[in-house]
């Protein structure tokens, strides 16, 4: 064992990335590698990377640059390996190995053999692998949090988006295989399990002839861990049935991330989305109608090609109508290999820039108004942060999601990882300001303080 080399692993990009990253740091500490978090004292770094947009790339290629500077022997693995390939190895001397994201189980092996002088090449052209609950894992999140993949790949062809030639076909794990991975993390004390795929709501159908999103949260139910959150759930998925047991399933959260991407329906049909335009704004309604505690994200992208004045105006209405909790945008970034790659009608990015700020503008008023409506509520929050030098503790309540959305500013004790009470004293437009409820809050004064010690250890 004293002779292996030392591996860091470097992860950028998304959620299902993340996961890979832990199945990875989990094998080969199974097989005996001392994993090390600090990649100057490593001998391998392993760069789990993304490709889904121009600026994901481009923080992954700086990544690498840096490593390859530092004289670094590197396993490029993950979404950018699938993508580039060769062009990768010819670009990076300093790459010893590249894995694509259908491949990431073999890491041990790949070490081995760059270890007995080859330079590896373990890619997958049509990725097909997905791992379960056996394959060994070391979660990278706080104490409280997990993600569980409930399926991986896409069989949508949305013409801006590669990760279907980068991640395959839908595949999904079993309804058995998920409760059995649900219950392992909530035996280690997991609070929160944030179910993820590329589209949630059509987890079950390559497996099962038709969508078991509704099944499948029903027998998580059954297991004893207090939030369950949902990420990706198509509109057109959200039947009577699967509302219902959100409804039904105490530990299953309202808060439904859909992932809209446009309100007109031109737009949408030009995206290869036109079954989602005949349904945004009765579907929004209704979800609300029968979820009125739910909690609902979206994201748009903004600078389509061929976007007019009247598209974005219409979609400026639809947020202002909807008044979602939480909205992100994001600009058009032209993905070499997809449809969208070649159309005419490119929107100058000046323009896409301020009808991003205008619409980011539109929300933060619904935001602070949904905000503040939680003013004087004791709600349950997951503590997963301390600030050392405050003592103030940092949390989320059901409302929030890691990562993406606000945070709960807290005074009082309480351990990372434990739910607790807290009581809502104030609110921003995006984070929220309370005190465990057996604690006596300090005088309210202005925000000032609380502005300075957000800033060091909190941007949006």
């Amino acid at each position: 064992m004293g002779n292996k080399p030392t591996i860091a692993i470097s992860h950028l990009g998304c959620e299902k990335n993340r996961v890979d990253t832990e199945h990875m740091l989990g094998l080969l500490v199974q097989a005996g590698y001392q994993v090390d978090s600090d990649e100057e004292l490593a001998d391998y770094v392993i760069v789990n990377t993304c490709s889904f947009i121009q600026a994901a790339r481009e923080e992954s290629v700086r990544t690498l640059v840096e490593l390859a500077e530092a004289n670094k022997k590197i396993v490029i693995t993950g979404c950018m390996a699938q993508h580039f390939q060769q062009e990768l190895l010819d670009a990076l001397p300093e790459a010893v190995a590249l894995v694509g994201t259908g491949d990431y189980h073999k890491i041990v092996e790949v070490v081995q053999r760059v270890e007995a002088g080859e330079r590896v090449q373990a890619i997958s052209q049509e990725p097909t692998y997905i791992a379960d609950e056996t394959v060994p894992r070391y979660r990278t999140t706080t104490e409280g949090v997990a993600y569980l993949r409930v399926a991986e790949g896409c069989d949508y062809r949305c013409a801006f988006c590669i990760i279907p030639k980068l991640r395959g076909n839908q595949r999904s794990r079993s309804i058995e295989s998920i409760v059995s991975e649900a219950k392992q993390l909530a035996a280690e004390g997991v609070q929160e399990i944030v179910l993820i795929s590329q589209i949630t709501t059509n987890y079950g159908l390559d497996l099962y002839g038709e969508p078991k999103l509704a099944e499948l949260l029903r027998a998580l139910g059954e297991v004893e861990v207090p939030w369950i959150r949902m990420h990706y759930a198509y509109p057109t998925g959200l039947t009577p049935n699967v509302i219902a047991a959100i409804r039904e399933t105490p530990n299953v959260l309202p808060y439904l991330d859909l992932p809209l991407q446009h309100s007109h329906p031109e737009i949408l049909r030009a995206m290869n989305r036109p079954w989602q335009g005949q349904v945004n704004d009765n579907i929004i309604e209704r979800i609300k109608a029968a979820l009125p505690n739910a909690v609902l994200r979206t994201t748009f992208i903004v600078g389509f090609p061929g976007e007019t004045e009247a598209h974005f105006e219409h979609l400026h209405r639809f947020v202002q109508r909807h008044a979602f909790d939480h909205v992100g945008v994001f600009t058009f970034s032209p993905e070499e290999g997809t449809p969208a790659y070649n159309l005419p009608n490119s929107v100058p990015q000046e323009l896409i820039d301020d009808r991003r700020d205008t619409l980011m503008q539109a929300q933060q008023p619904i935001s602070l108004r949904k905000n503040q409506a939680e003013i004087g509520k004791v709600v349950d929050v997951l503590i997963e942060q301390e600030n050392p030098e405050t003592g103030e503790l940092i949390g989320r309540s059901a409302r929030f999601a890691p990562d993406v959305d606000g945070l709960v500013y807290v005074h009082g004790e309480a351990r990372l990882g434990a739910m607790v009470p807290v009581a809502i004293d104030d609110a921003d437009v995006y984070d929220l300001y309370g005190h465990v409820v057996d604690f006596t809050p300090p005088a309210l004064t202005s925000h000032v303080q609380g502005a300075l010690n957000r800033v060091s250890v909190h941007t949006h």
